[in-house]
């Protein structure tokens, strides 16, 4: 479990499936027994001393059977998906297929992008010239990478998690090839650093989490 501030107010509390369930009892220690009102993307707990809890429901919307809006969360959360992981940083990238925790299939890579020159003239332009070259190729070999490790699965899969740099993942947008794949993108962007396979293996931990948005009373 994870925290950290919330923009707006409050604050943004990370909480693995296994443990959804003691920490909505904790909740209701802390303070009172909520009332809950549920929608499609959150489920609400208003607790008697004006504490707010906000938990987002992973890969929306919530399981429609199962009892109420906490004990179908508390499933839904828990359930193992078939779920696609791309992750990109200029120079570097990772595609994996995970089944629930588990990393079935991966591909890492890694490509040579330098950084900024501080030098003027035709010089920096010639390194400006090589550097976009560069990142072009970076660019290209991680969509090829996307394209062989989630292209042939697409149809297995529920959704395709993005993160690393946004700039970067942007990048591969405009290739039709990926269409297929950024249909399925799903929520949270994971704020990554260069996608090595240990980093990869550790996505779950983020995208299978519930956050939580915790306000509390006063």
């Amino acid at each position: 479990m994870s925290s950290r501030p919330a923009k707006g107010g409050g604050r943004w509390v990370l909480v693995g499936p296994e443990r959804l369930g003691r920490w909505v009892d904790g909740f209701a220690e802390r303070h009172g027994p909520p009332d809950v009102t549920a929608a499609d993307e959150v489920v609400r707990l208003q607790g008697a001393d004006g504490a707010v809890a906000e938990l987002r429901v992973p890969f929306p919307p919530l399981t429609s059977s199962g009892g109420g809006p906490l004990a179908r969360l508390i499933t839904h959360a828990r359930r193992e998906r078939r779920v696609g992981v791309l992750l990109v940083r200029l120079g570097g990238h990772a595609a994996g297929i995970f089944q629930g925790d588990v990393l079935v299939s991966s591909k890492v890579g890694s490509r040579l992008v330098h950084g900024r020159s501080a030098a003027g003239g035709w010089s920096q332009q010639r390194f400006a010239r090589r550097r976009e070259n560069q990142a072009g190729q970076a660019h290209e070999a991680a969509a090829e990478v996307a394209l062989r490790v989630l292209g042939p699965c697409v149809a297995e899969l529920e959704a395709v998690v993005l993160g690393g740099d946004r700039r970067a993942v942007d990048a591969l947008r405009s290739d039709r090839r990926l269409a297929a794949v950024f249909a399925l993108e799903a929520g949270p962007f994971l704020a990554v650093p260069d996608p090595r396979l240990a980093v990869l293996s550790g996505t779950p931990a983020q995208f299978r989490a519930v956050h939580i948005r915790v306000i509390d009373p006063g």
